[in-house]
């Protein structure tokens, strides 16, 4: 019996473009973001799914809403969805981040999985929350085909949770906004079928900043 997951980044937003940290800050779309959302959802128009979850933010739900009127599927949101919290580095670009928070900034960069940036959250904990979405998804939809729209950190958890790649270990994998990612469950566990498949977009930049 499988169980798959349709993973989808959200559309990409002006901060994205200049790699401005977002974290839990709420930023909107930009005009390419919504062009993205709405292919996503054109390219997934006929397909079946049981149900649609999505991060409570707004470029996450900007993300969601065409494609919950194209396939008529209630947006259940999940602000465990989040990206992870960066604290007092969110809003900042890299650069910013390192000229005015260097000690905090370099830590983050150490891919440290207990370090928590002041008034964030370390990737531990953040993996937790991610990870107990993905065992409530699994339990509550066995058997069937959920969408999930979220951001780019939860993704990358997501891929690392499937594949048991530690978390120190630097990201190879691309992250597009706006691309299809697709896990599957067999009963035993996850694993990863297809990834950032974003054949259905003209751009789909693969931003770092989440």
């Amino acid at each position: 019996m499988l169980t798959r997951l349709c993973l989808i980044r959200h559309g990409e937003t002006d901060w994205n473009v200049i790699a401005r940290l977002q974290g839990w800050i709420d930023i909107p779309l930009n005009s390419l973001g919504m062009q993205q959302a709405a292919a996503a959802a054109a390219t997934l128009q006929g397909r079946h799914f049981d149900a649609l979850y999505s991060s409570d933010l707004s470029r996450t739900r900007m993300t969601a809403e065409p494609i919950s009127a194209g396939l008529g599927l209630a947006i259940r949101s999940e602000p465990r969805l989040r990206e992870r919290n960066l604290g007092l580095l969110q809003g900042l670009t890299p650069a910013e981040a390192d000229a005015q928070y260097p000690a905090a900034y370099g830590r983050l960069k150490s891919r440290r999985p207990d370090y928590e940036p002041p008034g964030g959250e370390s990737v531990d904990v953040f993996a937790s929350r991610v990870g107990a979405v993905l065992d409530e998804v699994l339990a509550h939809h066995a058997g069937q085909s959920v969408l999930i729209v979220t951001h780019g950190g939860v993704l990358d958890m997501l891929y690392r949770l499937a594949s048991n790649i530690p978390f120190h270990v630097e990201r190879t994998w691309r992250l597009g906004n706006g691309a299809l990612n697709w896990l599957q469950h067999d009963g035993t566990a996850w694993s990863v079928t297809s990834w950032d498949d974003k054949a259905h977009l003209r751009v789909a930049g693969d931003e770092r900043a989440a």
